[in-house]
C-alpha cells in the first residue's frame, strides 16, 4: 500500500513524501526508527486520485506524449534533475488525464520510485516499449538519449503508417461511394421504374425483372437487413477483441494474395524497427524479443515471436528461430543471420526496416495505380447493367413502334 506521510525532523525540517509499506503501523515504526517524527500520515495517491476525477477512460494523444518526451530530454540534458524536471513539466499539461498520470508519476519518482517503475504502473496509457526503454536508460545512465531514440522510433513508426492508411483511403471510398449509387439505384429509382412499366401491361425482360425482384426483397426486408448489419458490425468488433479470433483474421490476412506480402512486411519492419530501437537502449537480445512481440499489430506474427523468444532464451540463434518458423522474408533472416554474425545485429535491424518501409511505399504506389481504374471499370459496368436492365423494356417499346 502507499502513504502519504508529512514528515518532521529533529532540526525541525518539514518534509512531505509517498511511501510504500505493508500497513500504516509498519511505515509507522519505520520512519520512527529512521529518527523522524510524523506529522501526518494518509492512505491516499492523489495523482491517481486526480485521475480518477478526470475521467480513467480518456485518451493521452500520441503528439502530446511525443513532446512531453521531447521537452523531458531537453531538460536533462541540461542538467535538470528528473524529479525537478517532472515538477516543471506536469504543470504545463493541458490534458487532465495526461496530467493526472504525470502527478502519480512525479510522486512515485520523488518518493524514490524508478522512472520506468512509476510509468509502468500506468499501462493503459504507456506501451511496454516505453517502460522497457525507460529502465534501459536509467541502467545505462543514458534516459536523454533513450528518451530522444524512442521519439524517433515513434515518428518513423507513425509516418509508415500513415502512408499505408493514406494509402488505402482512396479505394476504401471509391468503393463506399460505388455501394452506395447502386443502393439508390436499387432502393429509389428501380421501383418508380417498375411503377411506370406497370402501365402498360406487357411482360417485361428478364433482366429488367430480375431487378424488380431485387428491389422489392430489398425494400420489404430493410428493417432485418439494417438490424443485420449493424449485428455483423458489432459481432465483427467483438470476435476482433477476442485474441484467438483476431490471431486467425491477421494469419488469413498475411495469406491474401497481393496485400498478404505487403502485411508480412509491415509487420517485419515494426517488428524489426521495435528490436532495433530496444537493443539500442542497452536491453537484453531475450527481453528485447519478449517486449517487441507484444507491439506487433499482427497477432500472428506476435505468436510466433513468442516461440521465437523461448527457442532464443535456450541458446538458439534468433535468425535459426525465425528460418524454422517459415513466417518471414528470406531477406530479413539472412540479413538478421548477418547482423549476429558481424556482431551488428540493431543496424542489420534498421536495415531491414528501413528496406520494407520503402518497399512497402513502392508496392502501395503500384496497387494504387492498378486498382483504382479496376474500381472505376467495375463500378462502371455495375451501374451501366443497371441502367441498361432498367430502359430495356423502352427499347423494345421503341422497336415495337418502328
Amino acid at each position: 500500500m502507499e502513504f502519504r506521510c508529512r514528515l518532521a525532523t529533529a532540526s525541525g525540517q518539514i518534509s512531505e513524501g509517498v511511501f510504500t509499506a505493508e500497513s500504516e503501523a509498519a511505515l509507522r515504526r519505520e520512519l520512527e526508527e529512521k529518527g523522524l517524527y510524523v506529522l501526518d500520515l494518509k492512505s491516499a495517491r492523489p495523482g491517481l486520485a486526480a485521475l480518477r476525477r478526470s475521467g480513467a477512460g480518456g485518451r493521452i494523444k500520441l503528439h502530446e506524449f511525443l513532446v512531453f518526451n521531447q521537452e523531458l530530454a531537453t531538460l536533462l540534458k541540461a542538467g535538470m534533475p528528473l524529479v525537478q524536471s517532472l515538477d516543471i513539466l506536469r504543470r504545463n499539461i493541458p490534458n487532465p488525464v495526461f496530467k493526472g498520470v504525470l502527478d502519480d508519476v512525479y510522486e512515485k519518482v520523488r518518493s524514490g520510485t524508478a522512472l520506468s517503475d512509476a510509468f509502468e504502473a500506468h499501462p493503459r496509457h504507456v506501451t511496454p516499449i516505453y517502460t522497457a526503454s525507460l529502465m534501459a536508460g536509467e541502467r545505462s545512465g543514458s534516459l536523454e538519449q533513450v528518451l530522444r531514440r524512442y521519439v524517433a522510433y515513434v515518428q518513423v513508426l507513425g509516418a509508415v503508417r500513415r502512408k499505408v492508411v493514406s494509402a488505402l483511403v482512396y479505394p476504401a471510398v471509391l468503393t463506399l461511394l460505388s455501394i452506395g449509387v447502386v443502393a439508390i439505384i436499387v432502393v429509389r429509382v428501380v421501383p418508380q421504374f417498375n411503377d411506370f412499366y406497370a402501365g402498360f401491361g406487357a411482360e417485361l425482360p428478364l433482366a429488367t425483372r430480375m431487378i424488380v425482384a431485387l428491389s422489392n426483397g430489398i425494400r420489404s426486408q430493410l428493417p432485418l437487413l439494417a438490424l443485420l448489419a449493424v449485428g455483423a458490425v458489432f459481432g465483427g468488433r467483438w470476435l476482433l477483441q477476442q485474441p484467438a479470433q483476431r490471431q486467425r483474421l491477421d494469419r488469413v490476412i498475411l495469406q491474401l494474395p497481393g496485400l498478404g506480402g505487403i502485411a508480412r512486411q509491415f509487420a517485419t519492419s515494426q517488428l524489426s524497427r521495435t528490436l532495433a530501437t530496444l537493443l539500442g537502449g542497452g536491453i537484453p537480445l531475450v527481453t528485447a524479443l519478449d517486449v517487441a512481440s507484444r507491439s506487433v499489430s499482427n497477432r500472428h506474427i506476435a505468436a510466433q515471436m513468442t516461440d521465437i523468444t523461448r527457442q532464443v532464451r535456450e541458446g538458439q540463434p534468433l535468425s535459426t528461430a525465425m528460418a524454422a518458423k517459415g513466417e518471414f522474408p528470406d531477406v530479413s533472416v539472412k540479413m538478421v543471420e548477418v547482423g549476429e554474425a558481424t556482431g551488428a545485429l540493431q543496424d542489420m535491424l534498421n536495415a531491414i526496416a528501413d528496406f520494407y518501409d520503402e518497399d512497402i511505399e513502392t508496392k502501395l504506389g503500384r496497387f494504387l495505380l492498378l486498382i483504382e481504374p479496376v474500381l472505376l471499370v467495375v463500378m462502371g459496368i455495375v451501374i451501366a447493367a443497371l441502367l441498361i436492365a432498367l430502359y430495356l423494356p423502352v427499347f423494345q417499346l421503341s422497336s415495337a413502334l418502328s
